[in-house]
């Protein structure tokens, strides 16, 4: 069974999104081992310097690489990333089902992933060309595991 692991900075502080991440964590009980670590993003005061954000994304990455599971395809989040469709998405869950058989998400604080981070991925994913709250991204990339667990198991949720 496919282990996926997201790890995530920040906490989900609306209800509405915890609930929304609990009914999908639910329904990929049965379909993917599923593990979700929380981080702590790095202190930045209100309007921090260009160097002050590329520190605290430098400290961000070091966590990150400590917390990834070894023998684990490792999939950045980022704006640069690559978009896929659902059915795309899906390919490459099952690529990565196979060898190694496991993939880990990485989805940074609200200045996003450092830039060596991002590199050392073995493909970086954008959601959407489109701009969403931080807290979304969580929710968004569940629905789309289900989405694309449900197109490789043949259900119906896709249709």
């Amino acid at each position: 069974m496919l282990q996926i692991d997201i790890l995530a900075y920040g906490r989900l502080k609306e209800d509405y999104l915890r609930a929304a991440c609990y009914e999908y964590e639910k329904r990929l009980k049965s379909m993917c081992k599923l593990r979700i670590e929380e981080l702590t993003p790095t202190y930045l005061p209100e309007n921090p310097s260009a160097a002050g954000i590329a520190r605290a994304l430098q400290e961000e990455a070091l966590r990150l690489r400590a917390l990834l599971p070894k023998q684990s395809a490792v999939i950045p989040l980022c704006i640069e990333g690559r978009p896929v469709d659902s059915e795309g998405f899906a390919g490459v869950l099952e690529r990565y089902a196979e060898t190694p058989g496991r993939v880990a998400f990485l989805i940074g604080s609200s200045h996003g992933l450092d830039a060596a981070l991002k590199q050392e991925g073995d493909m970086k994913l954008s959601l959407s060309p489109m701009t969403f709250p931080h807290q979304l991204t969580r929710v968004m990339l569940l629905e789309q595991i289900y989405r694309a667990l449900s197109i490789i198991g043949g259900g119906k949720y896709h249709k």
